[in-house]
């Protein structure tokens, strides 16, 4: 059986470094690509089996180009996981800078990591792309508004992959969690403010990023005939507020 290889954006913390770990660890070679080499370096060494560090930040669309095009082999699943969320003010009292940075990452990055993977995949008839997208993509939340529409693309952008693909044997998965601890995505948010960080996770046992890896693994382990197109999760004490209702 020939070898599988994953390329993960975002890989050197969190749900990217768990899902690198996964698949490692189940005989797959890995491309680890994000922006902290020592965090990629410490990683490498403590993986089974040969595979490849690339520092990345997929905001910059030529330097995507230029690490694509550079790789040895042939990327067979792309797991587009970089992505972050910036504050929680309402949109009227929001940062500018903040809503574009969420853009960047979460909407362009994906988008040109994706493009320039995709031709090979199609040339090739064979492929897999799993997008990380968020419940936020479905269920609006005070304080989501970019986050959210950034992850309500990321949904949008996986379907109409599937739609354009129609024939080809390349798939298109877009999984997309509820609240997952141990990473450092709540942290990045509040900008380092642990104490606020802390408060999130509070009296509830929310997901892993193990969990999270196990179910990218789990789509991407299916027999090739078989596309899961959404899959959300969510941990158990976590489910949808009733509506909002503001009387006077």
């Amino acid at each position: 059986m020939a070898l599988t290889t994953v390329l993960v954006t975002g890989a050197s913390s969190g749900i990217g470094e768990a899902i690198a770990r996964r698949f490692a660890h189940n005989g797959a070679r890995v491309v680890l690509a994000a922006r902290r080499r020592d965090k990629l370096n410490a990683l490498l060494g403590e993986l089974p089996g040969d595979h490849l560090a690339v520092t990345l930040d997929v905001r910059d669309r030529a330097a995507v180009e230029r690490a694509v095009s550079e790789l040895p082999f042939d990327i067979d699943v792309l797991v587009n996981n970089a992505g972050l969320a910036l504050g929680m003010e309402p949109a009227h009292a929001a940062n500018l800078d903040d809503w574009e940075q969420m853009v960047d990452v979460n909407v362009k990055g994906l988008l040109y990591v994706t493009r320039a993977l995709l031709p090979g995949m199609v040339a090739r008839d064979r492929g897999h792309v799993i997008n990380l997208g968020s419940v936020a993509a479905s269920y609006p939340y005070p304080g989501g508004n970019v986050y959210g529409a950034t992850k309500a693309f990321v949904k949008q952008l996986s379907l109409n992959l599937r739609a354009d693909l129609f024939g080809t044997r390349v798939r298109v998965t877009d999984i997309e969690p509820g609240m997952v601890a141990e990473t450092e995505f709540s942290l990045v948010r509040f900008r380092g403010d642990e104490e606020r960080t802390r408060k999130v996770y509070e009296g509830v046992e929310p997901l892993r990023p193990e969990d999270i890896a196990d179910l990218v693994h789990y789509a991407a382990s299916l027999p090739p005939h078989v596309n899961i197109n959404r899959l959300e999760v969510m941990p158990v004490m976590q489910a949808f507020s009733p509506f909002a209702v503001k009387r006077s």
